[in-house]
């Protein structure tokens, strides 16, 4: 029993080391150009990834949010966020009209089969997720609450 319990607490410590990396996975961009989500890592730059739809009212006050401390981002830390669209083909004729409405200043893409949403295990949105430089997600956030934007921004400081 001892060498059991020796066992699966070795197990979970190396369990519990395990980093999660960011998948390659084909997204598209407004333009309708596929790019791999791997394009999103240059080896220097953490990175945010936003989950959104344009019927979800909490996605779009989290990337107005977002938006609105761009400035101080690019001062404090040379983060890039980008907005992964997983609206379906129902919904994705909205995408560009809601762009239209937020003037957001950063890179935004669809999702379109939601392969990048399936790979990352995704259930509720909006979810956000910090990419270190490496290409390591090093934190999630699930759901919007006003402030998780500062948050962000104090964890991006120590990437």
């Amino acid at each position: 029993m001892r060498q059991l319990f020796c066992f699966l607490l070795l197990f979970q410590f190396l369990q519990g080391g395990a980093q999660e990396q960011l998948p390659a996975v084909t997204v598209k961009s407004t333009s309708g150009k596929e790019i791999t989500t791997q394009s999103f890592l240059d080896g220097n730059t953490p990175v945010v990834i936003s989950f959104w739809a344009t019927w979800c009212k909490p996605c779009l006050q989290e990337l107005d949010a977002f938006n609105d401390l761009t400035e101080t981002w690019k001062k404090e830390t040379k983060a890039r966020i980008i907005a992964i669209s997983i609206d379906d083909s129902r919904t994705a004729s909205g995408i560009k009209k809601t762009l239209g409405l937020h003037d957001w200043s950063f890179d935004v893409f669809w999702d379109e089969n939601q392969e990048f949403k399936r790979a990352l295990n995704i259930t509720l949105i909006p979810h956000t997720i910090v990419v270190d430089k490496k290409g390591v997600i090093v934190k999630r956030y699930t759901a919007y609450i006003p402030g998780n934007e500062e948050k962000v921004l104090d964890l991006l400081k120590t990437l």
